[in-house]
C-alpha cells in the first residue's frame, strides 16, 4: 500500500512539474515572438524621423500663417518638429528663378512630403517633384494654373486646399455696393504674372458690373511698385481693392498708408490684411487653412492615404470681417447694417 502511495505520490509530482514546466514555457513564446517583436517595432515608429520640405513664394503674414497651422496640426498629431520632424523651409523671396531652383533641388532630395505654399511654388514643385507626396496652401484656383488636373480626383501625387470660395469676392462687391452708394469706381493694385491675382480681378469685375461699378487695375509686376501704384488710382478710384496676390500682399503697408492718408476704404481678399489695417474682407483665417491641408498631410504620413485619392477642399466658414480702427483712419462710417451682416461678432469685428 506505501509503494503504491509512493508511486501515486510520484505521478502527481511528476505531473504537477509538467503543467508548471508547460506554464513557463508557454508565457515566453508570446513574450518572444509578439510583445518582444512588437517592441521593437513600436520603437521603430516612434523613432522615425518625417523629412518634410517646403516651398514658399515669399512671407508675409498669410502665408506664414498657413505654414504655422500646418506645422501645428502635424504637432497635434505627434510629428513634432526638432522631435520627429526636419523641416527644410525654403523661401523664394518673390523672385521666379529662385523658385523654380528651390523646386529643382527639392527634387534632388529624398522627403516624406513636399508642402508647396501660394501658386507659383506649388507649380514649380509639381513640375519637378515626380517621387514624394505633395500637398498645396493658398491656391486660389488649382486647376486653372495647372497643379491638378481635376479638384475632386486629382490623380497622381498631388492634393491640397485651395484658399478661395468662389463666392467670397462676389459676397464682398455686394457688401460694397450695399453699403457704399458713394462708390462708383474700385481701384485694384495688382500683378498679373499671378494667376490667382488673374483670376480674383475677373471675378471681382464681374461682380462689381452687376451693380454699376468699375473696376481700373494699377498694375505693378515687384513688391516695391505697390504704394506707388495705390498713389497713381488716387482721384480716380472711390475704394481700393486687392486680391491674393503675394506681390501686392507683401507690400500691403504702403496701400493702407495712401488709404488712411487720402481716406480711401481699402478692401482685401484675407483676414490677415484686414487684421493688419485694410477695413473688411468675406475670409476665413489662414492659419485655419494651413491646419487643414496639416490633417491631409498627416492622413499621408500616418495612414498611408494618396494624395491623388484625396479631394481638394476649399474653405466653408467665411465670413464678414470689419476693422472699426481702420474704418475710422479711412473715414468710413460703420453702420449698425454693415455690423449686422457679421455673422461671429465677437470674433470678426476687429476693434
Amino acid at each position: 500500500m506505501l509503494k503504491k502511495k509512493a508511486v501515486l505520490s510520484f505521478v502527481l509530482t511528476a505531473a504537477l512539474m509538467v503543467v508548471a514546466g508547460c506554464g513557463q514555457k508557454s508565457e515566453p513564446t508570446p513574450a518572444a515572438g509578439g510583445a518582444a517583436s512588437a517592441k521593437p517595432a513600436a520603437s521603430a515608429s516612434a523613432q522615425k524621423t518625417y523629412k518634410l520640405a517646403i516651398s514658399q513664394i515669399v512671407e508675409h503674414p498669410s502665408l506664414d500663417a498657413t505654414r504655422q497651422g500646418f506645422l501645428a496640426a502635424l504637432k497635434d498629431a505627434g510629428i513634432v518638429e526638432g522631435t520627429n520632424l526636419k523641416v527644410d523651409f525654403n523661401n523664394a523671396q518673390g523672385d521666379q528663378p529662385n523658385n523654380l531652383s528651390i523646386a529643382q533641388k527639392i527634387a534632388s532630395a529624398d522627403y516624406d512630403l513636399v508642402l508647396g505654399i501660394a501658386t507659383p511654388s506649388a507649380q514649380a514643385v509639381v513640375q519637378q517633384v515626380k517621387k514624394a507626396p505633395i500637398l498645396f496652401a493658398a491656391v486660389t484656383d488649382p486647376v486653372a494654373a495647372k497643379i491638378v488636373p481635376n479638384a475632386d480626383k486629382p490623380g497622381g501625387n498631388v492634393s491640397g486646399a485651395s484658399d478661395t470660395n468662389p463666392m467670397a469676392v462676389a459676397q464682398l462687391m455686394d457688401f460694397v455696393a450695399a453699403n457704399m452708394p458713394k462708390v462708383k469706381t474700385v481701384g485694384l493694385v495688382i500683378n498679373e504674372g499671378e494667376p490667382n491675382a488673374v483670376i480674383m480681378a475677373k471675378n471681382a469685375e464681374q461682380s462689381l458690373s452687376k451693380h454699376g461699378i468699375k473696376l481700373i487695375k494699377a498694375p505693378v509686376t515687384n513688391t516695391s511698385e505697390v504704394k506707388q501704384a495705390a498713389q497713381s488710382l488716387v482721384g480716380r478710384a472711390d475704394a481700393f481693392l486687392i486680391t491674393l496676390d503675394n506681390t501686392v500682399v507683401s507690400g500691403v503697408d504702403g496701400i493702407i498708408q495712401v488709404a488712411n492718408e487720402k481716406k480711401i476704404p481699402f478692401f482685401s481678399s484675407d483676414r490677415d490684411t484686414v487684421e493688419k489695417g485694410a477695413f473688411a474682407t468675406v475670409g476665413f483665417k489662414y492659419y485655419d487653412h494651413g491646419y487643414q491641408v496639416g490633417q491631409m498631410a498627416v492622413d499621408i504620413l500616418k495612414n498611408g492615404k494618396k494624395p491623388g485619392d484625396m479631394k481638394v477642399t476649399v474653405p466653408d466658414k467665411m465670413d464678414l470681417i470689419l476693422n472699426l480702427k481702420a474704418a475710422k483712419a479711412q473715414g468710413i462710417e460703420v453702420t449698425d447694417a454693415m455690423k449686422n451682416a457679421v455673422k461671429d461678432k465677437d470674433k470678426n469685428i476687429i476693434q
